[in-house]
């Protein structure tokens, strides 16, 4: 069964010379705008390859024959049961957050990590760049890590550190991390746009941006560009939903928190990026501080599990709850 669904992803066509009416030219032109595999090129626009100088009839055509090779098309509900049984959850290393979130973060979903400095966020991520290693039935999914990272947060220092917990050789753990600084919002979605053959070639099925929002957030100031930054950051999300769908990847986000004045009595945050981050994410886990260095970790909204908060420490080896010390 798990082969003929590997199989039901497994595109016809290997490379972008394979696609019907794609030459050198065309193939040349499509990686210099970031279409690198025939997986990001299904996931595309007509309007990006247009936009981009390619004909609108080519453009059709090439992201037709994409899709068909990977099958994605209508599909009756019993044929989507055998679709997402390729779904797999990816443990977070901490039993109490695993509980909270029904196994751990879901592949081919956006899982969004929110709350104030020093609540753990880059915590989280930097222990499932870690799990994403570990074999299947130790609910790790078997591949490597592309870490962006926006806010200077990433310590290799710290997944040296975790890795014993796992039983990972630190040095072999960090070369399966895939690591990039973003200095600009800008940069950062080039990075993203540039990423589906780094994907391919290193078996990532991790995604992680920490944070998503802090670029556009400093970048884009005054209500006058808030539409653009709102335009700019959906375009964003959207590319990191079908990178995870293409490469059947778990993709984590971190975001930060703004006050709401509005709150008179108590001391309320929200998330920036408003409804367009929560249009996008799947899964959102709101993280605060609690009493005697605990954290508190609450499920705000999922497809499918009720809300719900658990706590958890960070500790020497890692994130923990107290079921794994």
């Amino acid at each position: 069964m798990a082969s003929e669904q590997m199989e039901y992803y497994k595109a016809k066509y290997q490379t972008l010379e394979d696609l019907p009416g794609v030459g050198p030219a065309t193939a040349s032109k499509l990686r210099e705008i970031g279409f690198r595999t025939v997986e990001a090129v299904a996931t595309a626009t007509i309007h990006e390859m247009v936009s981009a100088g390619i004909g609108e009839t080519t453009a059709e055509k090439v992201i037709n024959a994409a899709r068909k090779s990977m099958a994605i098309t209508f599909v009756r509900g019993d044929e989507l049961v055998k679709i997402r049984s390729n779904i797999r959850h990816l443990t977070t290393g901490c039993t109490s957050l695993d509980y909270l979130l029904g196994g751990g973060i879901e592949s081919q979903s956006i899982t969004e990590f929110y709350g104030e400095f020093g609540t753990g966020k880059s915590q989280i991520c930097q222990q499932l760049c870690l799990t994403v290693q570990l074999p299947y039935e130790q609910g790790g999914l078997e591949g490597g890590a592309l870490y962006i990272d926006t806010e200077n947060t990433f310590r290799p220092e710290r997944i040296i550190q975790m890795a014993p917990k796992f039983n990972l050789d630190p040095d072999e753990a960090l070369r399966k991390i895939i690591f990039a600084e973003a200095y600009t919002s800008n940069h950062q979605t080039v990075l993203l746009e540039n990423a589906d053959e780094v994907i391919k070639e290193n078996n990532i099925r991790l995604i992680v941006v920490d944070s998503v929002t802090s670029h556009f957030r400093s970048e884009y100031l005054g209500r006058e560009m808030l539409a653009p930054r709102q335009q700019e950051l959906n375009k964003h999300l959207h590319k990191l939903i079908r990178l995870s769908r293409a490469f059947n990847t778990a993709v984590a986000v971190t975001n930060q928190v703004m006050a709401q004045p509005d709150a008179f009595f108590a001391k309320v945050v929200k998330p920036v990026g408003g409804h367009i981050m929560g249009h996008t994410c799947h899964t959102r886990i709101f993280l605060r501080k609690g009493r005697s260095n605990l954290r508190i970790a609450k499920l705000v909204v999922s497809p499918f599990l009720p809300e719900g908060e658990t706590p958890f420490r960070i500790t020497e080896r890692g994130v923990e709850g107290d079921e794994d010390y």
